[in-house]
């Protein structure tokens, strides 16, 4: 598959690089990493995520190059997608982007649809990130410091830094590629993780206190509704990571997070639109879970959305108690 992509890529003078809706550090930095070494290959790159890049990511290099709405898809020859499970999840402009004449999609989700023209789907790579490193291996490209940071905050992101079951030796092996091409870990993980605004602080509290146990103490799951984050002053951005405080609750086996999407005031008894998430101590596979749900992910972390009351959808969740 990578000869495919690399024949197809090498040919082509324009190319649109797009990854999903409320980017992840993967996401963000397997995005920047390929229009990076498309540009080293002198290949005209357009670089598109609907959402807007999170502020611990703007560090990156060529961040503020990323578009939130596709130009002239008729000039684009190929179209590369990446970390996403399916074609969809680049949101409201994937039928526009459908018509692109060759759809390259790289990902490392197992739950993948391999929607594309080409696919370069390794479900044991670590993150998106290690596939697009060995790519451009084999590409020729020369990874450079740019490229290097983003890829590496990727795979930090990605793995829960080096601390989920994904971490394997490759990952490590890479690391140290990068580090030696300059990445200073320090100086990423500082931006990652370092400095949390007032507003998040204050939208953390509001989901601790809307912590709920199933009764066999097996599901943890807390609730951010659209009210919170306005009441913050916060934005999707603000909510990453924050499923892991449910996560890290003895005896627990899967902790479930429930976001209200931001659609609006809704009529009284109108369901509403959710994205939940999903995250297991690795005893649970909470991609067939997703799946089940119409989502994807990995056997550790999945997700799905939702049109539905919020209390019948806990309700349902809670139900999954009883069998795990």
């Amino acid at each position: 598959m990578m000869d495919q992509i690399i024949t197809r890529l090498k040919n082509s003078r324009s190319v649109l690089l797009a990854t999903h809706v409320n980017p992840d550090g993967d996401a963000i930095g397997s995005l920047l990493a390929m229009g990076l070494a498309m540009e080293t290959l002198r290949i005209d790159a357009k670089l598109f995520c609907q959402s807007p890049i999170p502020a611990l990511y703007r560090f990156l290099p060529w961040s503020h190059r990323v578009c939130r709405l596709p130009d002239d898809i008729k000039k684009y020859e190929a179209a590369v997608i990446l970390d996403c499970g399916e074609f969809e999840r680049i949101g409201d402009s994937v039928e526009y982007v459908q018509q692109i004449p060759v759809i390259i999609n790289i990902d490392h989700h197992f739950t993948n649809t391999h929607f594309g023209s080409i696919n370069l789907i390794v479900t044991d790579a670590c993150a998106t990130c290690e596939i697009v490193y060995q790519l451009l291996l084999e590409m020729g490209v020369t990874i450079n410091q740019p490229i290097a940071r983003c890829l590496y905050t990727g795979i930090l992101t990605d793995t829960g830094s080096f601390r989920f079951s994904n971490t394997n030796r490759s990952t490590f092996e890479i690391c140290e590629e990068l580090v030696k091409v300059g990445v200073n870990p320090h100086d990423v993980a500082k931006h990652v993780y370092g400095q949390y605004s007032l507003s998040r602080i204050k939208l953390l509290n509001l989901a601790l206190d809307s912590l709920e146990i199933s009764k066999n103490g097996k599901i943890s799951l807390m609730t951010l509704t659209d009210q919170m984050l306005q009441e913050t002053g916060t934005q999707n951005e603000d909510v990453d990571g924050m499923i892991n405080y449910a996560r890290r609750i003895k005896n627990v086996k899967v902790a479930v997070l429930i976001q209200e999407y931001r659609n609006g005031r809704r009529r009284t008894g109108e369901r509403g639109r959710y994205h939940v998430s999903l995250r297991s101590d690795g005893s649970v596979d909470v991609a067939n879970i997703a799946l089940f749900f119409g989502g994807g992910g990995h056997v550790t972390a999945a997700g799905f959305c939702t049109e539905s009351h919020l209390s019948h959808l806990k309700e349902t969740i809670f139900k999954l108690a009883e069998v795990l």
